[in-house]
């Protein structure tokens, strides 16, 4: 007698939510990174110590350590694929573009990391659009052949 029969079957997961979840798991090993760069700022292990915590200026002691907490959190969160993940990142994108964007004479000019946090923001949308559409298009053809 097999067990086979008696086993719940799994659903396949399909293309895009592998991508989606291959994604995600890009984007938390960059925030993993992120959050090292910068507790090794903060405790004076990189830029030679000139960026530890009692040295910097006040705007940098507010975003530097929210940055450090974040993207780690965020990291394992994305890692996960859980919703919470993507919110702390989100966080994360916001607080580097407002530091960049808004108030590059505190936090210096940088283009790459508001561009950056944007075209993954507008892959998250896209993923997430073409997740709903594969949703809709099961259900549709779920409600089609039941009786």
């Amino acid at each position: 007698m097999s067990m086979e029969s008696d086993s719940p079957t799994t659903p396949r997961r399909t293309l895009t939510e592998l991508l989606f979840v291959f994604f995600m798991r890009m984007i938390a090993a960059t925030c993993f990174w992120f959050g090292m760069q910068y507790w090794a700022m903060l405790v004076g292990y990189s830029l030679e110590g000139r960026a530890r915590f009692d040295l910097l200026d006040l705007p940098w002691r507010v975003t530097a350590p929210a940055l450090a907490v974040l993207f780690p959190v965020a990291s394992l969160g994305l890692w996960l694929a859980v919703p919470w993940g993507a919110v702390l990142w989100t966080m994360a994108a916001i607080i580097q573009i407002l530091m960049y964007v808004v108030w590059p004479e505190i936090f210096g000019e940088n283009h790459l990391v508001p561009l950056l946090n944007v075209l993954v923001a507008s892959l998250y949308v896209v993923f997430r659009l073409a997740l709903w559409l594969e949703g809709r298009r099961k259900e549709e053809k779920v409600r089609i052949d039941s009786p």
